[in-house]
């Protein structure tokens, strides 16, 4: 005999369900759009015998075409309802009243609905002549090993990245392909940015390109202030200037606001007069200048430093962006960015205190870094306002550097290791910020092939 402490199979059966019926509650109420979209996509439903809330049989014969912009969220897509074809597109809400609270029924965009899907059915939605939206309910045939994939991928569980865990086992060949893709988002990103800074600088392709190497050379610390520095300068007077060292470096000094104290050094005194002749030529102010900093720098760092390199690498190259799309290979930028500092900030890190000798010049690291975030950037939009990008030969330059090396680029480390350049970690760049960060691994390679396990 059974002990009276067992429940009956009967009592177990009714148990699990209730379990199960808490557990799509739970998830219900956690659902993302976005999760129904990649349920929709990728069928991981129960395709057979599918029906509508009114009953109606429903054939899918095809999803349709993924819209990532504004009207319905899939076009042409080609199913059966009660053996009648329909060919037009899809809509996907959370519930079925989403589709007053978006406000479609006034939206001409989606009078070619032919199917709303939807978690939950809480209201019928109507067409202009009055005639029902079929709607399909997805919570009633979702595949429940999409449900635990989700649940477990999107858990509560504090975490650096979602899928940590799972980082690791991601085949190399997709995680490979989806980096060399988020470099080239990254690009476009940055592609963006040139084309506004381009609209503001009279569409001088020098003087963008001047603006974004000043900020770079004032790496994290001082790039904002750099970047400022540059845009207080009409590039002209760069043009007029860089032929001679001193004058340039007079001109950037006294810009930055670094020769604005009472120094008894000589080539501080010479930059300081040289400079007010500079201002009163060609009208130059100093509004909008941000502050520079040292604090927490390493001397090298100092901006005294990097204004002085900056100076020399416009003194050695006339015609520089002509140069820079010339160019493809990384010892050609080597060529053109190794520079020194003047003499005199070879025996001073700032103009109060003198120290021992030694050649300040720009390293191999320090290109690197200006190809990867100027001289890349510059080429991929000069080339696409051209229309004649040339892909290949990025891919083969951002492969000639090695790899960043920063938290994000070692916390992935940790995860998985592989083979990596500066394509990879640029890559790995974009994956954490505009995905990982945000939560989007539904639209992620990573994200996708893991969810499609389950």
């Amino acid at each position: 005999m059974f002990s009276s402490n067992l429940i009956s199979l009967d009592v177990f059966i009714e148990l699990v369900f209730k379990i199960w019926c808490f557990y799509i509650v739970i998830l219900s109420l956690a659902m993302q759009e976005d999760f129904l979209h990649y349920l929709w996509k990728y069928k991981k439903f129960d395709t057979n015998k599918l029906q509508t809330v009114l009953g109606e049989a429903v054939q899918l014969l095809n999803v349709g075409q993924h819209n990532f912009n504004s009207g319905p969220d899939f076009f042409n897509a080609q199913l059966k309802i009660n053996n009648q074809l329909w060919a037009g597109n899809v809509e996907i809400h959370i519930k079925t009243s989403d589709w007053y609270v978006h406000h479609h029924e006034i939206d001409p965009a989606y009078d070619n609905v032919i199917l709303h899907v939807v978690w939950e059915h809480d209201v019928d939605i109507f067409r202009k002549d009055n005639s029902v939206i079929p709607t399909l309910v997805l919570k009633d045939v979702v595949s429940k090993s999409a449900l635990n994939g989700y649940h477990q991928l999107f858990s509560k569980a504090q975490k650096w990245i979602n899928c940590e865990s799972d980082f690791a086992s991601v085949d190399d060949f997709v995680l490979q392909n989806w980096l060399e893709r988020l470099f080239f988002e990254r690009l476009e990103r940055k592609s963006s940015q040139i084309e506004m800074l381009l609209s503001t600088s009279k569409n001088d392709w020098e003087a963008v390109l001047f603006k974004l190497l000043a900020k770079n050379f004032g790496l994290k610390v001082n790039g904002e202030a750099f970047f400022s520095l540059a845009n207080s300068i009409d590039f002209g007077i760069i043009r007029k200037t860089q032929s001679k060292p001193d004058v340039l470096e007079a001109l950037l000094f006294g810009q930055s606001g670094l020769l604005e104290a009472d120094i008894e050094d000589e080539y501080y005194i010479t930059l300081q007069k040289e400079y007010q002749f500079l201002k009163q030529k060609f009208s130059v102010t100093e509004d909008h200048v941000s502050p520079l900093q040292f604090f927490r720098l390493r001397p090298p760092n100092f901006p005294t430093i990097r204004l002085s390199q900056l100076a020399q690498i416009y003194v050695k190259n006339q015609n520089f962006l002509s140069k820079i799309i010339e160019a493809n290979t990384k010892q050609e930028f080597y060529d053109m960015f190794t520079v020194s500092t003047s003499k005199y900030w070879e025996t001073h890190y700032t103009f109060q205190k003198t120290s021992n000798f030694s050649k300040k010049s720009t390293s191999k690291n320090f290109i690197d870094l200006l190809i990867i975030n100027t001289i890349i950037p510059i080429k991929f939009s000069y080339s696409k306002i051209l229309g004649k990008i040339n892909t290949e030969d990025l891919i083969v330059l951002i492969n000639e550097l090695d790899p960043e090396n920063n938290s994000i680029i070692k916390k992935f480390e940790s995860l998985k290791s592989f083979s990596k350049s500066a394509l990879q970690t640029q890559g790995l760049i974009q994956l954490k910020n505009e995905y990982c960060n945000s939560k989007k691994c539904l639209h992620c390679a990573v994200g996708n092939t893991i969810l499609n396990r389950f």
